[in-house]
C-alpha cells in the first residue's frame, strides 16, 4: 500500500505529502504525550473511524513518522509512537496549532459568515 515517490517542488509540497489530509495531524497531536494504544487514539481523535485511523496509522508508519510496537500477550497489545521524525515534524506544527489558536474565533466567525450565505467584504471583514 505504499505511495507513489514523486518530485517535489518545495520543502512545503513535501510535508504537506506526509501530512495531507484531515486525520494525520490530529493523530501526531495525539501522540505528542507519548505512547497510546489504539483504542486512545481513537477516543483522542473524534470522528476518525477505525478503517481511517488504521490506514493513515499505516501512512504514517511508512513515512517513519510513527513507530508501531507489538507486544506478544494475551490479550494482544499494540502501542504507537512518534519516531525522532515524527517528533521533529510535531514541533514544526506547534506555530501553526498558535496560529489557529489565536485565529479560531475569526475562523469560526467567517465558516459561520459561509454557511449562511453571506459574504465577507474583499478586505476579510
Amino acid at each position: 500500500m505504499r505511495r507513489q515517490q514523486r518530485p517535489y517542488s518545495c520543502g512545503i509540497d513535501a510535508a504537506i505529502d506526509v501530512i495531507g489530509g484531515k486525520w494525520k495531524v490530529l493523530i501526531l497531536w495525539a501522540l505528542h504525550t507519548g505512547e497510546q494504544r489504539f483504542g486512545d487514539l481513537k477516543r483522542l481523535v473524534p470522528g476518525i473511524s477505525e478503517k481511517m485511523l488504521i490506514q493513515q496509522l499505516r501512512e504514517l508508519e511508512a513515512d517513519a513518522i510513527v513507530h508501531r510496537e507489538v507486544y506478544h500477550q494475551v490479550p494482544p497489545k499494540v502501542e504507537y509512537s512518534l519516531t525522532e521524525l515524527g517528533v521533529s515534524l510535531n514541533r514544526s506544527l506547534e506555530p501553526l496549532g498558535a496560529w489557529g489558536a489565536e485565529h479560531m474565533d475569526h475562523i469560526v466567525a467567517v465558516r459561520e459568515i459561509e454557511a449562511n450565505g453571506e459574504s465577507l467584504d474583499p478586505s476579510g471583514r
